[in-house]
């Protein structure tokens, strides 16, 4: 195994052609400097460098070596960097709609969790229209879920178009109230969904109010109705309606994550990581 205290002085040495210069900035004797280079050319079967009385040169082999030890170092600089810094402590409240949770964010939460053994979590799922409610309220440190209209607050995630969405083989029949599966306000996308209709002056029907985004997927699998999610966002065992194109078009909404004024370390970290994640739409396209 390549010893990185040769390692770092072999390109010690390198950068500072001179072994006597290497050694002040090392603060090794330059025979300490002669001896690691001596070791790791006999450890690697090879010359690094060819000296006289007034040059230091480098070989062909030594310059080959000096791009892996560079390499190596960088990586023992990292290495050393994490484990040598604080370990983050402390509590982070963060809010996300049961969509999000639902999809991408469990990885992302274990990502950190790991990383971050000492942070506690604490995590209210709920509607985005609540969870601004605590955002304003300062209950929460962190938020992530759809950008109420009208709100300019946040940093972008991704956008989904919204979709109708029914058991397999639902046709919506026309002639009747739409039969709908939501969740109540205050939600962006129950918001969006009754302007939509209200706009394109179709008639509907309230049949079946839950409290969470997976209660109206259960519902709607179960055939009571009509419900509405993000395209990208799970909604398992659900179809488009087969006339699906004679309802009104859904717009996009926009997934964003909101902090609050003041950020402990360890909210801090999570909100890059978050910024950095699959909830950054990378996933869309798998």
């Amino acid at each position: 195994m390549l010893n990185p205290v040769w390692i770092k002085t072999f390109a010690t040495v390198a950068a500072a052609h001179s072994f006597t210069d290497a050694g002040r900035q090392l603060g090794l004797s330059q025979s300490s400097v002669s001896d690691h280079v001596r070791r790791l050319e006999q450890h690697v079967g090879r010359r690094l460098f060819v000296r006289d009385t007034h040059t230091l040169t480098m070989t062909a082999d030594g310059e080959a070596l000096l791009a892996h030890a560079r390499l190596i170092l960088d990586a023992i600089a990292r290495a050393e960097s994490q484990f040598n810094a604080p370990r983050l402590q402390g509590r982070v409240r963060l809010g996300t709609s049961d969509d999000l949770a639902l999809g991408p964010l469990p990885n992302v939460l274990a990502a950190f969790r790991n990383s971050h053994p000492d942070v506690e979590l604490e995590i209210t799922i709920g509607m985005t229209g609540k969870l601004y409610e605590l955002m304003d309220a300062g209950a929460l440190d962190l938020m992530i879920g759809k950008r109420r209209e009208g709100d300019r607050r946040g940093s972008p995630l991704f956008r989904g178009k919204l979709e109708w969405l029914a058991r397999p083989g639902t046709v919506a029949d026309l002639r009747q109230p739409l039969p709908l599966i939501l969740v109540p306000e205050p939600s962006v996308t129950r918001a969006i969904v009754l302007d939509t209709l209200a706009k394109a002056g179709m008639r509907w029907q309230i049949v079946c109010t839950s409290s969470s985004h997976s209660g109206c997927i259960a519902a709607a699998r179960g055939g009571l109705g009509i419900t509405v999610r993000a395209q990208y966002l799970s909604g398992r065992g659900l179809s488009p309606l087969v006339n699906g194109d004679s309802l009104p078009a859904l717009p996009e909404v926009e997934f964003i994550s909101l902090r609050a004024g003041r950020l402990s370390r360890p909210a801090e970290t999570l909100l890059q990581l978050l910024q950095k994640s699959d909830l950054r739409g990378s996933w869309l396209d798998e």
